[in-house]
Formats: structure tokens, C-alpha cells, sequence
């Protein structure tokens, strides 16, 4: 159970057919990148996603950002939010999206937030990952 605030617990789903008939994806707009830089995140940079590798910091980023800043990237993104209010122990969403979009030839790279999964699924896909997991969500 998580606790939002002082008085309001809010938990997460657990329950996988539950979790894929009410992911809900949600596309972003704009396209992301991820960029990798060493020490601190860059002034000006507001990263959506960090991660902290021993090579260095990998941002996940607006590509305007990156390109202001002049960050070199090689792969553009488009964001996908499972709106679902998963549990961080819930077992088998990862793997049931990551299926849906092999079934249909799409990369996808997934964050779990404290609330929601998220995916990064190359730019120029995203309607078709967008239409992929509303069909996976639909077949419950």
C-alpha cells in the first residue's frame, strides 16, 4: 500500500488481467532521446528518466533539449504512459506488453515510476505501439 500524504493510501493493482484492461496507454507529445553525460545532470536539461551507470548518467530527455544543449543521441523516442495504477510487485505486465509489441516488430525500452509504467518505443511507431497494447488491453 502507498500512502499519499498524510491520510490517503492509495494501492497499487496487482492483478494482471486487471492491470492489461486497465492500462489505458497514453502518448506524449514531442519525441525523446536518451543522452548520456558524466556527473550532474546539465542545466537546462529536465530529464523525464535518469539512470545511474557506471559508464555515467543516462538521461532520458525532450530531443529539443538534447539538441539544445548539444547532447549527442542516436535513438528518438516516442513516451508511453500505462495509466493503470500498477504495483511495483505486480508480476507479469512487463512481460505481457513486451510481448504485444515483439508480436508486432517494436523495441521497447520500460521504466517503472513509483505509479505508472512507462515505455520508449522508437518515434516513428508509436501510433502502432499505441494501437498494440489497446488491442492487448481489449482481448481481456
Amino acid at each position: 500500500m502507498r500512502t499519499l500524504g498524510e491520510d490517503v493510501a492509495v494501492p497499487g493493482e496487482r492483478d494482471l488481467p486487471a492491470l492489461l484492461r486497465g492500462m489505458s496507454p497514453r502518448l506524449h507529445p514531442g519525441a525523446y532521446v536518451y543522452a548520456q553525460v558524466d556527473g550532474a545532470v546539465p542545466d537546462g536539461a529536465e530529464p523525464v528518466v535518469t539512470v545511474r551507470e557506471d559508464e555515467g548518467l543516462t538521461l532520458v530527455l525532450p530531443r529539443q533539449q538534447a539538441d539544445a544543449l548539444g547532447l549527442p543521441y542516436d535513438f528518438v523516442a516516442a513516451w508511453i504512459t500505462l495509466e493503470v495504477h500498477s504495483a511495483l510487485e505486480a508480476v507479469g505486465l512487463t512481460a505481457a506488453v513486451s510481448r504485444a509489441l515483439t508480436d508486432a516488430g517494436i523495441s521497447a525500452n520500460m521504466v517503472a515510476g513509483f505509479t505508472h509504467d512507462h515505455l520508449f518505443v522508437p518515434h516513428p511507431r508509436a501510433t502502432d505501439a499505441l494501437h498494440a497494447l489497446q488491442s492487448l488491453s481489449r482481448t481481456l
